[in-house]
């Protein structure tokens, strides 16, 4: 019996991925595009933590884990957190702050 590699999948919708470009994405055209142009309200967020929040969804680092909660990669990459739209476990969702991560849940749930 031979053992075949199991098909990269979007990361949103969780159809196969076959491009390059989609497979380093983790979403296919049609996701990444509705992930880009979802209605979010962005008001109360600085414009280094909107940047910081698709910079996460680009490069694939926000996965979900069940309907509304993420794991999120720290933006230096050594650690990961639980995240959904309105909490973080960074340290300043800890605090009670927003933060990208929140951002970007909210960015992946609106599309």
């Amino acid at each position: 019996m031979q053992n075949t590699p199991e098909q990269p999948r979007c990361l949103h919708c969780h159809r196969p991925l076959r491009s390059a470009k989609s497979i380093a994405l983790g979403y296919g055209p049609t996701c990444a595009r509705k992930i880009r142009r979802a209605p979010v309200d962005t008001s109360g967020y600085k414009p280094h933590q909107i940047a910081s929040a698709r910079e996460l969804i680009e490069d694939a680092a926000i996965i979900p884990l069940r309907s509304i909660v993420f794991v999120a990669v720290s933006s230096d990459g050594t650690e990961t957190y639980k995240t959904a739209p309105n909490a973080c476990s960074c340290p300043a969702g800890v605090k009670g702050s927003r933060c990208y991560h929140q951002l970007a849940a909210r960015m992946l749930l609106a599309a």
